[in-house]
């Protein structure tokens, strides 16, 4: 009960870099949703294609065919739930982000923006875990719902009625804020 021939390390190695190229984007895209700053996206950047690496084979035949997206974004959820819940048991202070701002002059209609967005960030990380989750995949990554269900372990229709639900949670936070203390 052998598996049958596997590739060369040379050709899995290949593929595994055209793996990394195409959906690195993605994956930091996601971490940096998750975590909120660069530093620490970077580092579950590289922690989730470390792991896919090690990992690379078994996914090829497991996924018959199917796109790895999903299976790198869970990775990378998985990954972040870890970051979270270790954070928790180590409190750090909070460090401002002390990125330069590359033009000192912003336009008001910018400001505006920038505010706005805020708002929804700080929104959806008011959702509970599984609705962030989605949104992040849907409008940060593009993935649809088939892709979001498998990366969630969810079915379509479940994924479908998340995402709504998300919307609508996140509708309310944004347009009755709670107050900051």
């Amino acid at each position: 009960m052998s598996d049958p021939p596997s590739r060369s390390k040379a050709e899995l190695d290949r593929e595994f870099s055209d793996l990394y190229r195409t959906h690195l984007r993605d994956v930091y895209s996601y971490s940096y949703y998750r975590v909120g700053n660069h530093h620490d996206a970077e580092d579950l950047t590289e922690q989730t294609f470390l792991q896919a690496y090690r990992h690379y084979e078994r996914a090829l035949r497991e996924s018959d065919g199917r796109p790895l997206r999903p299976w790198l974004i869970r990775i990378a959820h998985n990954l972040a739930a870890n970051f979270y819940r270790d954070r928790a048991r180590k409190p750090q202070a909070a460090i401002e982000d002390a990125a330069v701002i590359s033009s000192p002059h912003t336009t008001e209609t910018l400001v505006e923006g920038r505010e706005e967005l805020e708002e929804i960030l700080a929104g959806v990380q008011q959702l509970p875990d599984d609705r962030r989750e989605a949104l992040i995949m849907r409008f940060a990554l593009g993935m649809d719902n088939r892709e979001i269900a498998r990366a969630l372990g969810r079915t379509d229709g479940a994924t479908k009625v998340l995402l709504h639900r998300a919307i609508k949670q996140l509708e309310g936070i944004v347009a009755h804020p709670e107050p900051t203390s």
